[in-house]
């Protein structure tokens, strides 16, 4: 997700004062490549990023930057801090600190409202170990196995590329390339 990365980014300068592009990709996992376009999205975003170059240098924030938390409402401070909930629930995010940090910029509670379990009811945990073996396989774009039953109850098992996940009418379905067809 480029808009949290580019949130991280700017907080991350913030607290450190300055970082080299080679730091921050290794950082956020991207290349430095990446993270020089994210500067550049910074910066047409009116956020005051500069890079120096030579021994020195880095990326940084111009001195007087100061993230201003009043620029949002109410209403959309807690319209994102729900919407971190949601992804947080989804992807089973372990590390809370984008949400805590977003909570204490904002002044704003962050009690959890939402929590997501894909299994079945009285199920032993195998659909969020499905779920996330899918997931894994839609981010990193890797093939996976699965068995699949046809309009005609046929049953065979596929290779198939992931694209998406897809929730609708209280059933999961993934949308994929299947190689054999």
């Amino acid at each position: 997700m480029q808009e949290s990365r580019l949130f991280k980014i700017v907080y991350y300068l913030l607290e450190k004062g300055q970082a080299t592009a080679h730091e921050l990709a290794e950082k956020f996992e991207v290349s430095d490549r990446t993270i020089y376009r994210d500067i550049d999205a910074l910066s047409a975003a009116g956020i005051p990023v500069y890079t120096e170059t030579g021994r020195t240098g880095g990326v940084r924030l111009l001195g007087s930057f100061v993230l201003d938390r009043t620029v949002l409402s109410e209403a959309e401070k807690h319209e994102i801090l729900a919407a971190l909930q949601s992804i947080g629930g989804t992807v089973g995010v372990q590390d809370r600190d984008t949400l805590n940090k977003l909570s204490a910029l904002f002044d704003v509670s962050t009690e959890s409202w939402l929590e997501v379990d894909f299994s079945r009811w009285g199920g032993e945990g195998s659909d969020n170990e499905k779920f996330e073996r899918l997931k894994a396989a839609v981010i990193h774009r890797r093939s996976v196995r699965i068995t699949y039953a046809n309009a005609n109850g046929s049953i065979s098992s596929r290779v198939v590329h992931p694209l998406k996940l897809s929730y609708k009418s209280r059933a999961w379905y993934l949308k994929a390339f299947c190689v054999e067809k």
